[in-house]
């Protein structure tokens, strides 16, 4: 029956899978993305949706462990029929999802992950559109001179986010002649900082690089103000919403640096300045939190991006997906976005080179530097 058909046609959707940490230690930041994602979706649908059809996130809470991250991807393939996906949030998880991708043939796009590992490891199924440590790293350097470092600590997570960012960064500092003091790590659920900051006081070191979520590092700050460490703290890895330091943290934010991907405080700063106000507008007007906008753009533009493919592909094909991504020339909040081959040859993944800017906490406000 033709009537049928064309009402079948009209309320079918084309699924985009979402797995994100809702719960457990990262949930500040993963429902941040996930809030970016939903409204990335509301503005595709306003406009017409995709090849004629709205899409539809599906979204799965990973709960920041990556057992679960794995077993979302498998419910979100196997169950909801998604023909592409984006995740992880972390980067242990998004490299828990990975054999997952590589089973079932079914491309996702990467928003917030930094480890090296994930596009060098040979899986053609990932497209990064979030900075690797590495390009953090190199985009930090010149600022290393500039901010005069001589000695610097280490604070990480004792994961696959720490742990990368704090190898690149030591690399990149070493390459320019700089002293490495402690190298401390911690667990993702630690809330006592003291040991590894006693440590890093003593090593006596000019700087500290911090790599954790805005969670760990409101209690950091508020830890090293109370052992009176001395030293200027710069966080790696853009997650750790500076507005919601400001709140939670209060003076003990005051003097320190941010590398983050998205500054909504200055949004002439920015490649896509239309695009940067219209995400900004579109959060405010969902009353979102301001202080996830630095996250929440992740989801936006990882949507996004996943839309521009599935407009290339011209259907909702996982394989015709994947291959349409590497086509996809994105005006994004985070600059523009294209991919370029990573990793061993015929089996590439994709990464983006998004933008890195540094900003510091001073009196409250975020300020350039």
């Amino acid at each position: 029956d033709e009537f049928v058909e064309k009402l079948k046609a009209k309320t079918e959707t084309i699924k985009i899978g979402v797995t994100q940490p809702l719960t457990g230690n990262f949930a500040a930041d993963g429902n941040y993305v996930a809030q970016g994602a939903k409204l990335a979706a509301d503005d595709i649908n306003k406009a017409g949706g995709v090849l004629g059809k709205k899409v539809e996130l599906v979204v799965e809470d990973n709960k920041s462990n990556p057992t679960e991250a794995a077993a979302t991807a498998e419910r979100l393939i196997v169950q909801d029929k998604v023909p592409v996906m984006m995740g992880a949030w972390g980067s242990s998880l998004t490299l828990a999802v990975m054999p997952k991708l590589e089973e079932y043939k079914v491309p996702m796009v990467v928003e917030t992950s930094s480890s090296g590992k994930i596009t060098t490891s040979g899986n053609p199924y990932i497209f990064r559109i979030s900075p690797t440590s590495e390009m953090e790293a190199k985009a930090f350097a010149p600022l290393a001179k500039k901010l005069g470092v001589k000695k610097a600590d280490f604070l990480a997570t004792n994961d696959d986010f720490g742990k990368g960012s704090m190898q690149e960064f030591t690399k990149m500092l070493k390459a320019r002649g700089v002293k490495i003091g402690a190298s401390e790590t911690m667990a993702e659920d630690a809330t006592d900082m003291s040991a590894q900051l006693a440590k890093i006081k003593a090593s006596g070191g000019d700087t500290i690089f911090v790599t954790t979520d805005v969670k760990q590092l409101t209690l950091i700050l508020k830890q090293a103000k109370d052992q009176q460490v001395t030293a200027r703290i710069i966080t790696c890895g853009g997650s750790v919403s500076p507005d919601q330091l400001i709140e939670q943290a209060g003076d003990a934010a005051n003097g320190s640096y941010h590398l983050v991907f998205f500054t909504p405080w200055f949004p002439d700063a920015v490649k896509n300045p239309d695009v940067a106000k219209k995400f900004a507008a579109a959060w405010s007007a969902a009353k979102y939190e301001v202080g996830g906008l630095t996250e929440g753009f992740r989801g936006w533009d990882g949507i996004n991006t996943i839309a521009a493919a599935l407009k290339i592909a011209g259907k909702a094909d996982p394989e015709a997906i994947r291959q349409a991504l590497w086509k996809v020339h994105v005006k994004g909040v985070n600059g523009d976005i294209a991919f370029i081959k990573q990793g061993p040859a015929g089996k590439e993944s994709g990464q983006s080179v998004p933008s890195v800017y540094l900003v510091k906490i001073e009196g409250g406000k975020v300020v350039k530097q």
